[in-house]
């Protein structure tokens, strides 16, 4: 059975009503059949996810000393149901935490006052779904860009500025009707899915 990846729900949910997908969803199951059909994942990679990936540890410490938590560890439990899968950054006794690294202090969101990647309040809503947390908080945290990922020019060291400058927090709580929205997409997906299969096998 199909199941989405709860980074990857934002992909799903646009247009439509009900079971209804997307053009943007079907090409997102179509990738996933070809993924079956031939035993290999598509990967992205750019320098701003390199970055996010490589500092995600140090950016959990960062946070976690700077805040009103003082210490977290990072979450290495995979989780899944009929409908997504995935492994949240960090799990407290009242909320899932995702962390995001932003590249530097022009793509962090210091400024905004509402959360404008609303791919990120899916993802989110995913992992409270899974862990059956009712609240979430997405965290961006601007740390050094190692030098052998200086692109351009782009290393800035951020180690003389404010905690405070450095950390950015949406916090927000379960949407009952927004996830029976994306069940309901990934019910669509599923059906869309299978559909294929069966007309390949044929």
């Amino acid at each position: 059975m199909l199941k989405i990846r709860c980074s990857q729900i934002g992909k799903i949910i646009a247009n439509g009503k009900g079971n209804n997908i997307s053009s943007g969803a079907k090409t997102y199951v179509e990738e996933k059949i070809k993924e079956r059909l031939y035993g290999t994942i598509k990967n992205f990679n750019s320098k701003y996810t390199e970055k996010g990936n490589l500092l995600e540890d140090d950016a959990i410490q960062f946070y976690a000393e700077n805040s009103e938590f003082g210490l977290l560890f990072k979450n290495d439990e995979f989780f899944e149901n009929e409908y997504f899968t995935g492994t949240p950054d960090i799990i407290t006794k009242d909320e899932v935490i995702d962390i995001k690294t932003s590249w530097d202090y022009f793509t962090f969101p210091l400024l905004d006052d509402n959360l404008k990647n609303k791919d990120y309040y899916a993802q989110l809503h995913g992992y409270m779904e899974l862990t059956g947390k009712r609240k979430a908080r997405l965290v961006y945290v601007l740390m050094d860009t190692p030098d052998h990922l200086d692109y351009d020019n782009d290393h800035i060291s951020y180690e003389n500025v404010s905690p405070k400058l450095r950390i950015k927090e949406f916090k927000f709580e379960y949407n009952d009707e927004f996830m029976n929205d994306i069940k309901n997409k990934v019910k669509g997906c599923q059906e869309y899915y299978n559909k294929l299969l069966k007309e390949l096998e044929k």
